[in-house]
């Protein structure tokens, strides 16, 4: 991903503002290119996981074993690392 200071985008400046919720469309010969949306810091770190393919392939791997092997309760993984058991995992 790229990143580019607001600095250096003068034109988005004005239309870009701390607090500010509404995305910015920016258009090339009335088409829309590209857009901007206000993020945080997690949002900037929701949009870089759902965009790298290592990550995707990862939840896709551990999806498909899930359906084939099962997976384990809270109070299962607690049992197996020894933990207490708690209320709500019965």
């Amino acid at each position: 991903m790229k990143t580019i200071e607001l600095s250096e985008v003068s034109a988005l400046a004005p239309h870009v503002q701390s607090g500010s919720r509404e995305p910015v469309i920016v258009t090339q010969d009335g088409q829309a290119v590209a857009a901007v949306f206000p993020a945080d810091e997690e949002d900037v770190e929701n949009l870089l996981l759902s965009t790298n393919a290592q990550f995707q392939a990862i939840l896709e791997r551990s999806q498909r074993r899930l359906e084939s092997e099962g997976g384990l309760s809270s109070a299962d993984v607690r049992r197996r690392l020894g933990l207490p058991t708690r209320d709500a995992d019965i």
